[in-house]
């Protein structure tokens, strides 16, 4: 199951080529054909309150990696890629330096819904991010890039720079137990 067509796919890498021999028009429609997917992976394995400043890290990479891309894999693979490098890296960071505090799911939900929304889909929403946080991160990258974002098996191993069979595994052992947990309720 894959969100971009095989057209759409060359159009992209298309583009990252023309960018990195300094096509700067190039640049920013590859910027905006990629942005969105980059930010959702990058949400879903790190969480939204730092998805921003990981997509900002992740394309200042991008650019002056550019100059370098080969076209080894599509441009997108390689991009989500340099994307899971850079959540990597902040882990690796933050792991580095002492915590201060975090906002848990509770505190979270006791705050109000933006208006006009349904508390309803607010609660699930919650409940959606809690059942994906509480995966094991790499069932949870495997689980986002294939099921979310659409990324096929192939693609999903290189991008976490693993076997296909690895992404299959770890993809059926978070459905196993996203399944278990809503046994248990």
């Amino acid at each position: 199951m894959s969100y971009h067509s095989a057209r759409e796919d060359e159009r992209v890498t298309e583009l990252a080529l023309r960018a990195g021999r300094g096509d700067r028009n190039a640049l920013n429609e590859f910027i905006r054909a990629t942005q969105d997917d980059v930010w959702r992976l990058l949400a879903h394995l790190g969480g939204p309150e730092i998805a921003d400043d990981l997509t900002q890290e992740t394309y200042l990479k991008v650019i002056s990696s550019l100059s370098s891309f080969a076209a080894r894999s599509s441009a997108r693979t390689w991009l989500m890629s340099l994307a899971r490098r850079t959540w990597i890296d902040n882990i690796r960071h933050e792991r580095a330096r002492p915590r201060k505090s975090a906002t848990e799911y509770e505190d979270a939900a006791a705050e109000h819904p933006a208006r006009g929304a349904d508390p309803g889909e607010w609660s699930e929403m919650i409940d959606a991010r809690a059942l994906l946080d509480a995966l094991p991160a790499d069932r949870r990258e495997a689980l986002v890039l294939t099921q979310v974002l659409g990324y096929s098996y192939e693609e999903a191993a290189r991008i976490a720079g693993v076997r296909i069979g690895t992404i299959r595994s770890r993809v059926a052992r978070a459905r196993r137990d996203l399944i278990q947990h809503q046994e248990q309720e």
